[in-house]
């Protein structure tokens, strides 16, 4: 079964273990072995049928032993990934790893390992196990305290891999002295049984067909699991009848002679022929999704002539209530799971009916809409509801970008998805994902159009967050010329807008002051707020304050704080915040400066904003060894050097940035001395940036740790 889990928001020193769902059964020698092999290797591979037990045992093992790991146990799933290529992507992100720059990947996250005392779990490798196996061996290469705990239905070929296969629960022995209650297998049929009938009372009038029910299903959790469910409107008697007369069906002999994994299709099976017609046809079509999805997504995707959209949401529930759906709720609402062992099975009979190729489509079809509204409502009050929600469909974005990448005739519906989802790759943490994504549909849509050319000025911006000046400046430029050709003044604008940070970024601060000027003139209307107007405004505050003209920045800067209150807009106000408190530091008001600091910082902590994070606490030290506070401004240039190495390139490679950072290291080092520095900068590197943030906000006293 897969384990719904949140995305992370950073790194945090106590890792990403998903919570566990449900009561856990058995597996007490098999976890005292697991517990034991993991003592002795760096690597080991739990194997097993589908269906068997293999996340749910390891998930079980991490929650025992994660205080063993200082740098906390991570989590990733691969289940659902289908590019190779995105492997290292996929783990680098759910370790909270947001490195911008545009180096290679593969150093990115051997570096970020390094020395980290932590347990990484990798989900479902089979599929991958090639790229798997490679990457594997250069993380225990590079980091010689991080063990690896897989998952995968076939090891990983390492040579020094241990490999533990995780059998069937023990069934009951049919001996007449055999205590058939402590069977691990009846007792997780009990404890399911009594979820779903709480009437439902294990005895000596039943144990005896629980016990030949649970043999039937060779003791696999996820068949038990659902026949569990038909107790429902079965009794176990029932049960047991109706799954006997299936086996012989399906094997023509006795059970003794099943294979375990036809003993899961054969129980997967009966569960699908208990459906009604309509909750299997809705099964087979739910299995395009990736991760869990809305019940409106499933409205809009699955529904046609035979499956009415009003209908959709009472065969949903009757799927939940027979456990081939999961459910989840929480403060951001409802969201439903196909388990994935199911969702393969609904996959075959989808290519069976023909209907494959048409539900992919409108998967892809759904989440461009979604993009597209979520793009228009970025810059609006509901800004923290759009970053929560977008980041909860990276999966199924991801699953509708790889479908139009590799489908003749939709490569532009990527690209059209892609730069609509601008602000996901730039403000909710995906900076190197997008470009990669950016460049592939660029490729594969070389005909110039406008949508190509809205493609170029968002891959210029996440350059531009990458620290890439140059591939950024390379980018815009394109756009400009492909924008005059087509007639798009928009991107025309945007272009020179992006031309403009690039230029700020590499120093060029005359030529960023023009081409920011122009984007800001044309934008006056404010009905380009982001990524246009607003964070033009912000960077030509900061193009002022390089160049000395402090009294014009601090009115742009409160102009664009304002027009960010009307509008509910919190991303770009952050930012303004930051620049506010550069301007208030220059002008000798350091209290003030503080307090803009401090407001940035805190809407910033509500995104996956590593790098404004980080640029906010670099001000945030010069601000303090202003105060007279150098102890802390050395604590907290400490923590920057250490998470800088999540965030790629230092202050972007700005050279007005990376002045004012040498200055504060300076100041800092004459004030304390180097000895009482040194100690406090070492102090520092030991924390996390969720513990830095906190310190600069005054909620971490300098004591406490």
């Amino acid at each position: 079964m897969r384990l719904l889990m949140a995305t992370p928001t950073g790194w945090r020193r106590d890792g990403n273990l998903p919570a566990e769902l449900t009561s856990f059964v058995g597996r007490t020698r098999l976890l005292a072995n697991l517990k034991r092999h993991l003592g002795e290797s760096r690597l080991v591979t739990v194997t097993g049928i589908g269906g068997v037990g293999k996340s749910r045992t390891v998930l079980r093992l991490a929650h025992q032993v994660r205080g063993l790991y200082p740098d906390g146990v991570w989590f990733v799933d691969l289940a659902r990934l289908q590019d190779a290529g995105m492997v290292r992507h996929t783990i680098a992100s759910a370790l909270g790893i947001a490195d911008r720059s545009s180096r290679a990947e593969s150093e990115t996250l051997s570096e970020w390992v390094g020395d980290r005392d932590m347990l990484l779990i990798i989900d479902t490798c089979e599929h991958l196990v090639q790229g798997c196996a490679e990457l594997v061996h250069e993380l225990l290469e590079a980091a010689p305290r991080l063990k690896v705990l897989a998952t995968s239905r076939q090891s990983l070929h390492l040579p020094y891999e241990q490999v533990v296969p995780v059998p069937p629960l023990q069934v009951p022995d049919d001996s007449p002295l055999a205590d058939l209650f402590t069977s691990e297998s009846v007792q997780l049929f009990a404890s399911r049984a009594s979820a779903v009938a709480p009437d439902f009372m294990l005895d000596e009038r039943n144990i005896h067909a629980v016990a030949e029910l649970c043999r039937r299903l060779d003791g696999i959790p996820l068949a038990i699991e659902l026949a569990a469910v038909r107790l429902r409107a079965l009794s176990v008697e029932q049960i047991l009848g109706l799954l006997t007369d299936r086996f012989s069906l399906l094997a023509g002999a006795g059970r003794t002679a099943l294979p375990r994994h036809q003993t899961l299709r054969a129980a997967i099976g009966w569960s699908h022929e208990l459906c009604e017609p309509a909750e299997r046809l809705l099964w087979a079509r739910l299995s395009v999704f990736a991760g869990d999805f809305e019940l409106d997504a499933a409205r809009y995707v699955c529904s046609d002539d035979r499956l009415r959209s009003e209908d959709i949401t009472d065969l949903v529930t009757g799927l939940v209530e027979k456990s081939i759906l999961l459910i989840q709720s929480n403060h951001a609402g409802v969201r439903y799971k196909l388990i994935d062992t199911l969702a393969e099975y609904g996959e075959e009979w989808l290519e069976k009916l023909g209907q494959a190729r048409l539900m992919r489509h409108k998967h892809l079809e759904y989440y461009l809409s979604l993009a597209t509204r979520s793009e228009d409502a970025w810059s609006g009050p509901r800004q923290l509801y759009w970053f929560i929600r977008m980041r909860q469909e990276h999966d199924n974005v991801r699953l509708a970008l790889e479908h139009a990448l590799r489908t003749p005739g939709e490569t532009l519906m990527a690209l059209t998805l892609l730069s609509s989802l601008w602000f996901m790759w730039v403000c909710c943490g995906f900076v190197r994902e997008g470009r990669l994504y950016l460049e592939r549909a660029l490729e594969a849509n070389p005909g110039v159009s406008k949508e190509r050319c809205k493609a170029l000025w968002v891959l210029s911006y996440v350059r531009s967050a990458q620290g890439d000046s140059a591939g950024a400046l390379e980018a815009a430029e394109a756009c400009s010329t492909e924008a005059v050709r087509v007639g798009d003044s928009r991107a025309v604008i945007l272009a020179s807008k992006m031309q403009g940070t690039a230029a700020l970024i590499q120093g060029d601060l005359q030529k960023a002051s023009a081409l920011l000027g122009v984007a800001i003139e044309f934008n006056t209307d404010n009905k380009e707020l982001n990524p246009g107007l607003l964070p033009a405004i912000v960077e030509l505050s900061l193009v002022l304050l390089a160049q000395g003209e402090n009294q014009e920045a601090e009115p742009l800067l409160r102009d664009c704080l304002q027009v960010c209150r009307e509008r509910g807009e919190l991303w770009v106000s952050s930012y303004a915040q930051w620049a506010m408190a550069l301007t208030k530091l220059s002008t000798g008001r350091a209290d003030e400066a503080l307090h803009s600091a401090r407001e940035g910082l805190r809407i910033k902590r509500h995104f996956h904003d590593i790098l404004g994070s980080l640029l906010s606490l670099e001000t945030t030290a010069r601000i303090f060894v202003a105060l007279g506070r150098a102890r802390t401004a050395a604590l907290l240039l400490g923590a920057l050097q250490h998470n800088w190495r999540t965030a790629g390139l230092p202050m972007l490679g700005a050279p007005f940035l990376a002045g004012d950072h040498d200055q504060c290291v300076k100041e800092c080092q004459k004030a304390l001395g180097e000895k009482v520095y040194l100690a406090a900068f070492e102090e520092g590197g030991r924390l996390d940036l969720d513990e830095a943030s906190a310190l600069a906000l005054g909620d971490l006293e300098d004591s406490s740790f």
